[in-house]
């Protein structure tokens, strides 16, 4: 960080480092793009290479479809026994964040995700706070994909402590995130293939176990609907520890200056990817829902509940795959997700001055944040070896604070910004969308445990005391684009 002028050489410095190639392999689209961040006081230093397809795969990989084996028993638990209306609580509330994401994508095609709309459509400061909030979910995401993997490859192999697999996971994937984004893209395609195998195996097996075996008691609508537990508190809950399976929707905005349509390709990706996503988990868990509708098959178990699920239906063989599709999506597809994305808000930030600038360092050759991703990296590795003993779901609230306070302010930037300071007038889509997705993520937030809460609210705090030395004390100042 330093003074503007300081700013605007160490980011021209930056620049100077990009492929000169790249404007003259760029689709029509893409030389768009780098007018349009130049629109914005940037210039084009990320490789524009990510197609809409490209950015469902991320985001599918990020979301990971069978992320509810993971974390099943608690969603099962917590629901009272209704966890496919938890995912399809959790896929509207989704829709309108969204859209939401979308409008804003449209306005400003730049990397840094809600820190990049918040400081341009409320200002610098609750910018600032925002991108801090989110920084909560993002940090925090690769630890628990790492304890949740640590955690299924333990149990079937004791002998090795769950940080040698946490240390193997995190240099692979701050490698793979150095390397560039494409390598990122076909590392992320193969997991999709492999995600989606292992859950048609699933579904086939369970829907056979369920129409042929005496034991089964067949399909019913219990996974939706209880009448004998249902209770609204209780479902969203449910709903505050399963919308972690959705947060790598949002992710995609983070690749908005390396899509080839940076504009409109960000927004189409996010919707594709969650209705798809959004389907697979409302299936996978109301299968399992039917065949073990109260639960006892993992009375004893819940950690493991899903794979016990799978054990009853499949036999020995399938509980081990699917530990292992868990350990593999979880510790290394995901997480290197989870890890391309928080780097990109780094970069982002110090980009601009709120963050050291060191952060916004591109590399020559492979075009990507390497200073962001291997501070990411080394950050990662000492919260997993200090904080691995936790708890999946703890560690899934806390994670939940940030998106959903950012989420919010998300939605007040959509209304602050088009609906109150242009008065564009278009009050469905810019009032009525952002209000529907405010009231229902700012339930899903109140229904958040005290301790994430408390965690939260913390770390915002050290954030605003962070700024206000930084704009008052320091006398700088965070810089859009120069």
């Amino acid at each position: 960080m330093g003074t503007g002028a300081q700013h605007k050489v160490a980011k021209h410095a930056a620049s100077t480092t990009a492929d000169p190639s790249t404007s003259a392999s760029a689709s029509t689209s893409g030389a768009g793009n780098q007018q349009s961040n130049q629109g914005s006081g940037y210039k084009q230093q990320l490789k524009r290479v990510l197609t809409v397809p490209d950015m469902i795969v991320y985001g599918l990989i990020f979301m990971v479809p069978i992320a509810p084996f993971g974390i099943y028993g608690g969603v099962f638990s917590e629901s009272g026994g209704m966890p496919a209306l938890v995912y399809l609580v959790g896929t509207l509330a989704m829709v309108f964040t969204a859209l939401s994401y979308g409008m804003l994508i449209r306005e400003w095609p730049v990397s840094g995700s809600v820190y990049a709309y918040t400081s341009r459509g409320l200002g610098k400061g609750i910018g600032f706070v925002s991108g801090w909030t989110l920084l909560l979910d993002y940090l925090l995401i690769p630890l628990l994909m790492y304890v949740v993997a640590s955690t299924a490859l333990s149990g079937l192999v004791p002998e090795v402590p769950p940080w040698v697999f946490s240390i193997v996971f995190v240099v692979a994937n701050t490698f793979v995130n150095v390397r560039g984004i494409a390598l990122t893209d076909i590392v992320n395609r193969v997991a999709l293939v492999l995600e989606l195998l292992v859950l048609a195996i699933f579904v086939v097996l369970g829907v056979r176990w369920l129409l042929t075996d005496p034991a089964s008691h067949g399909f019913s609508l219990d996974p939706f609907y209880n009448p004998a537990t249902f209770d609204p508190n209780l479902v969203m809950s449910a709903v505050s520890l399963g919308v972690l399976s959705f947060l790598g929707f949002d992710g995609i905005a983070t690749l908005s200056e390396e899509a080839k349509d940076g504009r409109r390709g960000p927004s189409r990706a996010m919707m594709a990817s969650l209705a798809i996503v959004g389907g697979l988990f409302v299936l996978q868990t109301y299968i399992a829902g039917c065949i073990s509708p109260d639960g006892a098959v993992f009375a004893h178990n819940q950690g493991n509940a899903f794979y016990l699920v799978a054990q009853l239906v499949g036999g020995r063989w399938l509980y081990v795959v699917c530990a292992v599709a868990t350990a593999l999506s979880w510790g290394i597809f995901t997480a290197l997700a989870a890890q391309t994305a928080v780097s990109r808000i780094l970069f982002a930030m110090g980009r601009d001055g709120g963050l050291p600038h060191a952060l916004a360092k591109v590399h020559p050759k492979y075009r990507t944040p390497y200073v962001a991703s291997i501070f990411v990296g080394v950050l990662t590795l000492v919260l997993v070896l200090t904080f691995g003993q936790m708890g999946s779901d703890t560690i899934s609230l806390f994670v939940n604070f940030g998106a959903l306070t950012a989420f919010l302010l998300l939605h007040v930037t959509v209304i602050g910004y088009f609906f109150v300071k242009k008065r564009d007038g278009r009050w469905v889509a810019h009032l009525l969308v952002p209000l529907c997705g405010i009231a229902v993520i700012g339930y899903t937030w109140w229904s958040l445990d005290v301790p994430a809460k408390i965690l939260g609210v913390t770390w915002m705090v050290i954030g605003i005391a962070y700024y206000l030395v930084l704009r008052y004390v320091l006398k700088r100042e965070v810089h859009l684009g120069g």
